[in-house]
């Protein structure tokens, strides 16, 4: 059947050499280049089950009053973007199934870039000519994190709002411009505009997924082109890869981790809780939780926050390095430069 499709299109387009270095394409055995992967096909669950959630999510800051079967919320005013998710979650079918299902996909997916960037960081993989496909890759993990912050964001749930209203601070500590960027981007004071709400949803469904799936395949073909690097030993070395070629064992393996992928992921979202926003109730200004905790690839910020010191210099009546500036904005892009800068760095 192969030879047969193969043959089909090199009649068409001459293209049948290409293919067969293709089809050839090795791939090493060891089971840490399998991490990638793992990120790659958990982004594909986030994408399958975002865009069924997308058909009953509503993105607006508008008041209504909930009449759902979660008794205790009966009667209460809650924002129609709240109250999308709680019918999601108890009353569309399926519905709270691939919502815990999508957000444990995201919890995956940053776990899996998280490990592959150690496993090229400890085996060196990253050094030139591979310094580009670095490059690309801790861009990913950066926009992956924004790309969750926003994503859990969009529930206007008591949780999310502390997260906006600490994102919202931190942004207007920026020095001279904090003030007009967060008055640009949340459409007014705290707690945003009318518009702000729509922001959110098209930088989470739309711009940043869309950047993603481009850098990833940017990703991928940049490993293609250079070629995997691989652990030494036997013939191994820079131009040999020793493994499996791409068909038929490589691909059909790559099947199974894609099953087995999801399969986990769906199981998780069966019979794991996580974020369970009925508990927490919808967001109001006036209301506060010290013990609000972000997801996980969040803690080393709110850590970074909270563990500034109460310090800031001031001089002709301006204050210099606001607290929430250097723990929220400049030590993220503090560390994100290093990993952008080590590759040179180290050379």
């Amino acid at each position: 059947v192969i030879r047969r499709a193969v043959g089909w299109l090199d009649d068409r387009s001459g293209r049948a050499p290409l293919l067969r270095r293709a089809l050839h394409y090795a791939f090493p055995d060891h089971w840490s280049f399998l991490l990638g992967e793992v990120a790659l096909y958990a982004f594909v669950v986030l994408v399958a089950t975002g865009v069924y959630l997308t058909f009953f999510y509503e993105p607006s800051s508008a008041r209504t009053v909930y009449d759902g079967p979660y008794a205790p919320l009966a009667g209460r005013e809650v924002s129609v973007a709240y109250d999308s998710v709680m019918r999601l979650s108890f009353e569309v079918r399926a519905g709270l199934l691939l919502r815990q299902t999508h957000h444990w996909a995201a919890n995956v997916f940053l776990v899996a870039i998280v490990l592959h960037l150690l496993r090229v960081f400890f085996t060196g993989a990253y050094r030139r000519p591979r310094d580009l496909t670095w490059t690309v890759g801790v861009t990913l993990l950066a926009l992956a994190v924004v790309e969750g912050f926003l994503g859990y964001s969009l529930l206007d749930d008591l949780l999310s709002g502390m997260g906006l209203a600490i994102a919202y601070s931190t942004l207007l500590a920026v020095p001279v411009v904090g003030g007009n960027l967060g008055l640009a981007l949340w459409d007014g004071p705290f707690p945003g505009g009318p518009a702000f709400a729509s922001r959110l949803y098209v930088g989470h469904v739309l711009i940043l997924p869309v950047a993603i799936g481009t850098l990833l395949a940017l990703h991928l073909a940049l490993v293609a082109f250079r070629r995997h690097t691989q652990f030494r030993g036997g013939r191994a070395r820079e131009g040999i890869v020793v493994g499996t070629p791409l068909w038929p064992g490589y691909a059909l393996r790559s099947l199974g981790l894609l099953l087995a992928t999801a399969a986990v992921l769906v199981l998780l979202g069966g019979l794991v809780q996580i974020l369970p926003v009925w508990q927490w109730g919808p967001y109001e200004p006036w209301l506060g939780s010290n013990g609000a905790q972000p997801d996980w690839y969040l803690g080393w910020l709110i850590g970074a926050l909270r563990l500034m010191p109460g310090w800031e210099p001031h001089a002709f009546g301006y204050t210099f390095l606001p607290t929430p500036f250097v723990g929220g904005l400049a030590f993220p892009l503090v560390v994100f430069g290093f990993l952008y800068a080590w590759p040179w760095l180290e050379r």
